[in-house]
């Protein structure tokens, strides 16, 4: 048997994890490399002969194991759920105490918190880790948010560090130049050990919600742009291009100026307009929402994104509805510039309300889950290498440095100061969107939840009066202590009338 000269090892080969794999060669590491289907191994390793650190390929999972040093580092990149489950059970009857499975794959985290436990019942630990930042990031600087064993992360933070994407310390900003062989160096890396059990993955599984938001309120204010303004895809591109140098600079509004001046390279037409308008999704976005409403907290923005990518996928409903229901037709008459300004303050107060429902989402999860997250770390950690990364998480890194313990978002001075100045503009794009019938639910949620947080009385005191009328389900009063319930006896037929 030869001796163990890998430094980790990773399972799955598809585009993903053989990005990370040279991401980690490119930094001197040495990795195994594995994959069920033998000829993409050999020729993935045949194809990238010059890594700094090296690739080996591995035709059998004894021999990949065997290729590893102790404790033995192992990240699987394979499909989420039963697939992660079958490469789990196939490993573990081959690994010793203290070896270390990662799982990189976009893990529901309840999963993961199973998966640490058994794993650990074997002595062997565990870390899932969340990954993002796509292909690009994989290959040259992901945001990754590892959760799980703290001395297992220990074992694996030289190589995390190393891969991470990285941040000029000053300004924040990803630092870039990254090629092949030639990685970043210096920098703030965007790695940070997250919590115990499933937190990193459900860190990481925020982090799609909130890029579940922030992608549909970009195509709203596209819309709007489109459909009430009557702008060309190259004027919206320009528009979004100017926007990218200031408050909302970031990578999706980076590639939205980028896709909007393609043209289709068949037809010559601007490439937006021969893209069917049916999303998809993968899940975590729903898994977000879920979350919210299993734990009872308000995160409307992010629900209504899921629901919004529903709503595009009954394409045949939609086309023969558009036939038959009515509405206003679009009609602007008003100072083009002024409401292209007001489109840029809406999606900017939207989006500090969808971070802030995310966050505040995380704050009540760490008491169901007994962790303490590092909050300012995280917003840190998604600027740069992540989908989400931009200018703007700067400002929640400082928010979480002044308050650790700040409850929203939106009671930091500087956001507070922020929706002040723009809510005029944002509540004149709410209105004019639903007077002209141009859809736009993330920021008329995004509204609702700003107005419902700000307000001290809500109508939820009828709300609750109704249920008690109907169902006897108790309610509270406003000159009780809380938490004492009280019933009154409702009028029902053949019941006499409450008397005063």
């Amino acid at each position: 048997m030869s001796t163990p000269s890998c430094d980790i090892g990773l399972i799955g080969l598809a585009v993903m994890g053989q990005n990370l794999a040279l991401n980690v060669a490119d930094h001197g590491f040495r990795i195994a490399v594995y994959n069920r289907t033998t000829a993409t191994t050999e020729k993935f390793v045949a194809d990238h002969p010059d890594t700094p650190g090296g690739l080996q390929g591995e035709t059998t999972l004894a021999g990949f194991v065997q290729a590893l040093k102790r404790p033995r580092k192992i990240v699987i990149l394979v499909k989420a759920g039963a697939a992660t489950d079958a490469v789990i059970d196939g490993l573990v009857p081959l690994l010793e105490p203290g070896d270390i499975v990662i799982d990189g794959g976009n893990a529901q985290w309840m999963d993961t918190i199973r998966r640490e436990k058994t794993l650990a019942d074997q002595g062997l630990r565990f870390v899932g880790s969340g990954v993002s930042g796509g292909e690009e990031g994989a290959r040259f600087g992901p945001s990754l948010m590892p959760g799980g064993d703290p001395a297992a992360y220990r074992e694996i933070e030289p190589i995390w560090t190393a891969i991470a994407a990285k941040v000029d310390p000053n300004s924040g900003k990803p630092l870039e130049g990254a090629a092949p062989g030639r990685p970043v160096t210096g920098g703030v890396p965007c790695t940070t050990y997250i919590g115990p059990n499933g937190a990193g993955h459900y860190v990481k599984m925020v982090h799609n919600g909130i890029e579940y938001g922030d992608m549909q309120m970009i195509c709203e204010a596209y819309a709007l742009m489109r459909n009430l303004l009557g702008m060309t895809p190259p004027e919206i591109a320009a528009v979004f291009s100017t926007w990218n140098s200031g408050l909302l600079d970031s990578f999706l509004i980076e590639i939205t100026a980028d896709i909007l001046q393609q043209r289709d390279p068949l037809t010559g037409q601007p490439f937006v307009d021969v893209v069917l308008d049916t999303a998809g999704q993968k899940g975590t976005g729903k898994w977000t929402s879920v979350n919210a409403l299993d734990m009872g907290v308000p995160a409307p923005t992010v629900a209504e994104a899921v629901f919004a990518r529903f709503l595009s996928a009954v394409k045949d409903e939609r086309t023969a509805a558009a036939k038959i229901l009515s509405g206003p037709k679009a009609n602007f008459s008003g100072d083009r510039q002024h409401f292209i300004d007001a489109i840029h303050d809406a999606l900017y107060c939207s989006k500090i309300c969808a971070y802030a429902q995310g966050f505040q989402l995380m704050r009540h999860a760490q008491t169901e889950y007994g962790w303490q997250l590092p909050f300012g770390d995280i917003a840190k950690i998604w600027r740069g290498g992540c989908i989400i990364r931009a200018r703007f998480l700067q400002k929640i890194t400082e928010a979480y440095l002044r308050d650790p313990n700040l409850t929203n978002l939106l009671l930091d001075p500087y956001f507070r100061g922020e929706v002040d100045r723009c809510q005029g503009h944002w509540r004149e794009v709410v209105g004019a969107a639903a007077t002209n019938g141009v859809p736009a639910p993330t920021f008329y949620s995004a509204l609702a939840y700003y107005d419902g947080y700000r307000s001290e009385r809500l109508p939820a005191s009828l709300l609750q009066a109704q249920r008690d009328y109907f169902g006897a389900h108790t309610y509270e009063r406003t000159d009780q202590p809380r938490g004492l319930f009280f019933h009154i006896d409702w009028p029902v037929p053949g019941r006499p009338q409450i008397q005063s």
